[in-house]
């Protein structure tokens, strides 16, 4: 009866430790596989900008579609014409990386994808007015913002809600304050992204920082959608910084930028804010800290000086380091260094809230 008792306890031993041994192999296989198609995306998106660039940046020059130096403009920095057409290159590369590697064509990303799409082509007349020594009017820019951000609330993507930290419950939010949040927060975004794009090397940096901020939210949130989208915006930023770090070989203009702040604004809706608590809402906020931070400054000050407040000058935080004698590169170095802190803020809280 002994002999018996133990051979089941050893059998059950051996059964058990093959069942962890198991679960184990396979949660090591699914890593292994996560890591590689997070790289592959990477490399993908990086590879499709790297080598877009060159061919675009000469068609650029054939059709004029440049941005040319004005001396009565203090924004334009730059001391010969740049071509304007960088957008493409990330645009492509983003969406070509995310439908091969994502795999799903929901709701979700034919909204994603139509925005994108609405930006790009309202960006672009913009960036054409600017070849043109003209300015384009701020209304339409901002109606296409609006329409694309609708467009992703629409197709579920949106703030909700939050958990109570104290009681653990979810806290849904009405319906019209759902959709005023989720229109701001995109609009937002996009915006402040635009405006930070005043210097050689700076949004797309500030993007790319952003970007490994909610990859790394994504990832530790099981999120392996977002997770792509982050990292193929990595990928596409880093590519586009080899030719527009200082001094700038080509740029990607109102339409390459409104489009990186879309997506980033969608990131978080599709990672950090999704099952949020009162204290990680603060996560993509920080993340996005020296845009969002600098922009409100900034648009507080034009209001209360009864200037319009979409109206591009020289007054973000960018301008006024450079006005103090710092060079471009120790600007967005600065900058950039304080993106990496406010970010790491962002993944302390993450830290705390797990």
């Amino acid at each position: 009866m002994i002999q018996s008792s133990q051979l089941i306890s050893q059998t059950t031993k051996i059964y058990f430790f093959k069942v962890v041994l198991s679960e184990l192999c396979y949660f090591k296989k699914k890593t292994v596989v996560s890591v590689i198609l997070y790289v592959l995306s990477f490399l993908m998106s990086f590879s499709i900008v790297y080598f877009l660039i060159p061919p675009l940046g000469r068609l650029a020059f054939r059709l004029d579609f440049v941005d040319k130096p004005r001396q009565d403009v203090e924004r334009k920095i730059h001391r010969e014409p740049i071509p304007l057409t960088a957008s493409y290159a990330i645009f492509i590369g983003f969406f070509i990386t995310y439908l091969v590697f994502a795999r799903e064509f929901s709701m979700e990303t034919v909204a994603l994808f139509a925005g994108g799409v609405l930006l790009l082509t309202i960006g672009t007349i913009d960036d054409w007015y600017k070849t043109k020594g003209k300015d384009f009017p701020a209304l339409p820019k901002m109606i296409v913002q609006v329409s694309a951000a609708v467009l992703v609330y629409f197709s579920g993507n949106a703030f909700t809600g939050f958990y109570n930290p104290f009681s653990g419950d979810y806290i849904v939010l009405p319906v019209v304050l759902q959709f005023l949040l989720t229109i701001i927060w995109i609009f937002g975004v996009t915006t402040v992204i635009n405006f930070s794009d005043g210097m050689d090397g700076l949004a797309g940096a500030l993007t790319a920082i952003s970007a490994i901020t909610l990859f790394i939210v994504a990832l530790t949130k099981g999120q392996s959608s977002s997770a792509i989208m982050a990292i193929a915006l990595v990928g596409v930023t880093i590519a586009y910084l080899r030719y527009n770090k200082p001094p700038a070989k080509i740029f990607m203009g109102d339409a390459g930028a409104t489009f990186l702040g879309f997506i980033l604004a969608v990131i978080a809706l599709d990672g950090a804010f999704k099952q949020a608590t009162a204290l990680s809402l603060f996560i993509p906020i920080l993340a996005l800290g020296v845009p969002i931070f600098d922009n409100i400054f900034v648009v507080v000050k034009r209001f209360i000086q009864g200037k319009s407040i979409y109206q591009a000058d020289a007054t973000q935080a960018h301008y006024r380091l450079l006005r103090a004698g710092l060079s471009q590169k120790q600007v967005v170095a600065v900058l950039c260094l304080i993106s990496v802190c406010l970010s790491l803020s962002s993944i302390i809280l993450l830290l705390i809230e797990t």
